[in-house]
């Protein structure tokens, strides 16, 4: 099976990995933590501000693929305090349209760089 790396200018991958890989008609994107793309820096603040730039983050990512909101699938969201549940919630709600993606949250102990939250997707393109 053939691979396509995407990868987003601008934006800092914190390890050996792809923003994302398209295999076939779907596209996999590697978690995303509210890291600020003009810094680099992690984002301060608490869950929603994190949770809205993971978000833009990996809209960035869906943007170079040609794809959108409307295309992703699934969503995966790891918090270190499942206390943000409901914020993290109230963020996610404003970023789909019915019918929403399917979802799975997690609990984790730590994150990459101290961040509160990361969120991984996939997409989908006909």
């Amino acid at each position: 099976m053939e691979r396509q790396a995407i990868r987003v200018d601008g934006a800092a991958a914190v390890g050996p990995y792809s923003h994302a890989v398209r295999a076939g008609e779907f596209l996999y994107l590697s978690g995303q933590t509210p890291l600020n793309p003009a810094t680099g820096k992690l984002l301060g603040g608490g869950v929603k501000e994190q949770a809205r730039q993971c978000f833009h983050n990996l809209f960035k990512v869906l943007e170079a693929a040609s794809m959108g909101p409307g295309n992703v699938v699934k969503v995966n969201v790891f918090l270190t305090n499942m206390e943000d549940f409901a914020d993290m919630n109230e963020v996610y709600a404003s970023q789909f349209e019915k019918p929403y993606p399917a979802r799975t949250t997690i609990g984790v102990a730590a994150l990459p760089l101290g961040a509160r939250i990361e969120i991984e997707m996939v997409a989908r393109k006909e």
